[in-house]
């Protein structure tokens, strides 16, 4: 592959020869580009999106509690309940950027650590409207800022931790 950049037109021009390609026995050309991206499957999507639906149930379900038993409430007592936020959403994101990078298509798969940050301040923006209508709950905004600062913390700890396992 012959590849040259004219930066005064700031263009890249790129010439394949026919080698560079492979061909399939049914004259289907699939390009470099092409097979470097991740086959998503419905296998994969449930193998992948599968924890993410039964984590955000989990918080679902959290929430859902009008008085939380008694050892989270002392819990709550002993530390801040952003502590908490950050903790369980850093989970969340963790797990988002886990399945955008490897049940889903290529964007989505570059843009992980963003997708798993917008996912976990939608859901949180989710949870916290869901808890204004349960009966002894409060929503708070600030809830909302630890829900995405842990997705997002959650998610570049999962992408620094596949990327130093990668390299040996």
């Amino acid at each position: 592959m012959i590849a040259s950049c004219d930066r005064a037109m700031a263009r890249v021009v790129i010439s394949v020869s026919d080698e560079e390609f492979t061909t399939m026995a049914s004259e289907q050309m699939i390009s470099t580009v092409m097979r470097g991206a991740a086959l998503v499957t419905p296998i994969s999507v449930l193998r992948y999106w599968g924890p993410v639906g039964l984590y955000a149930g989990l918080i679902f379900f959290g929430s859902s509690i009008s008085t939380p038993p008694e050892v989270i409430s002392s819990l709550l007592k002993d530390i801040s309940d952003k502590v908490v936020h950050v903790s369980e959403y850093a989970l969340f994101g963790a797990l988002i950027y886990r399945a955008s990078r490897h049940g889903s298509g290529p964007w989505i798969a570059q843009h992980a650590v963003l997708a798993a940050a917008v996912g976990s301040a939608l859901y949180g923006v989710s949870d916290e409207t869901h808890q204004w209508f349960v009966p002894f709950r409060q929503s708070d905004v600030w809830d909302v800022l630890a829900d995405t600062v842990g997705g997002t913390v959650g998610a570049w700890g999962w992408r620094w931790g596949e990327r130093r396992t990668s390299r040996g």
